[in-house]
């Protein structure tokens, strides 16, 4: 038996308030900054290009300020070999490039940095249109994975009341889904496809460790029938604690390798996936000790209160 002597109900009211300090936090710098969404989400037009030696982003930007009719952001990457260096220029919104614009680039940058081997690597352009289908089609997979956590759920912990156990899994969910969002907000990363895949393996993986809890709890009923609610629930998260933070220690030591080596090498598709992913998985080991267990047993009080008014 784990030898932590944690009132995991009681603790719910001061996990509730850090979350709340993050989210509002994360609501403040969303409403002065706003959201860096990927082309593939807003559309827009990026074009990247290959160099050799060391550029600075205030250089690329003042060679092509006066070519380029509205904003743009400058992204560097290094492939993971360190042989191909390139950088991108984003262009956000219905606005595209003309051919004409795109050789007037390439030729003030090759102009600018003669010594550097400037040349296109590759180019991508998408409507708006294009990206706000993508972008419905992404959130339409999230709702889905959403209703197929609440019905697998469900059924498999009928017995200790199933939907129920469902609803307050995948509020521990949402809370996970909004902290790796926030995280993006607050490093400025962008929200791409990369994100999609980090929300999907975060419902996964933080509702495991849920589940494992309530399996300890559905155990523990048969074994103590008579035991209150609350103090069955602590019982059983105290029980299984230690696994489910050895296993996210392990895994998020994995992703921070991940950051590390994408910081290194400057690796940006890396970044939006692991960076969110490691917060993502943080939170997902509190949720599903702090929050998804103890807001079950208000549920269950609360119905049981209701219970005998019924019955009158």
């Amino acid at each position: 038996m784990s030898k932590f002597k944690i009132d995991f109900n009681k603790s719910l009211i001061k996990v509730l308030i850090v979350y709340a300090a993050v989210f509002v936090a994360g609501i403040i710098v969303t409403c002065i900054f706003g959201v860096n969404l990927d082309i593939n989400f807003r559309g827009g037009t990026r074009i990247s290009y290959s160099y050799t030696g060391d550029i600075a982003d205030s250089d690329i930007e003042a060679s092509l300020e006066d070519i380029i009719d509205g904003s743009f952001n400058v992204d560097k990457s290094t492939s993971l070999a360190g042989d191909t260096k390139t950088f991108s220029v984003s262009l956000i919104g219905s606005k595209s490039l003309s051919a004409e614009v795109q050789e007037n680039m390439l030729s003030a940058l090759q102009e600018d940095f003669k010594d550097n081997e400037v040349d296109i690597y590759d180019s991508n352009s998408v409507s708006p249109t294009i990206a706000g289908t993508f972008f419905a089609k992404s959130l339409v997979a999230v709702l889905i994975t959403a209703v197929l956590v609440i019905i697998y759920v469900g059924i498999r912990f009928s017995k200790i009341g199933g939907v129920s156990a469902a609803l307050t899994a995948l509020c521990a969910l949402v809370f996970d889904v909004l902290i790796s969002f926030f995280i993006c907000v607050f490093f400025r990363l962008q929200i791409d496809s990369n994100y999609i895949a980090v929300v999907l393996t975060i419902l996964g993986y933080s509702l495991n460790d849920t589940i494992v809890i309530y399996d300890r709890v559905r155990e523990n009923r048969k074994l103590y029938p008579d035991m209150e609610i609350s103090e069955l629930v602590n019982m059983s998260i105290s029980k299984v604690s230690i696994r489910n933070v050895v296993t996210s220690v392990t895994t998020f030591l994995a992703i921070i390798t991940i950051v590390v080596v994408s910081e290194i090498y400057g690796l940006t598709s890396l970044r939006t996936f692991a960076i969110p992913m490691a917060f993502g998985v943080v939170s997902g080991a509190v949720s599903s000790l702090f929050i998804a267990g103890p807001l079950w047993v208000i549920w269950k009080n609360y119905k049981a209160k209701k219970a005998p008014k019924k019955a009158k």
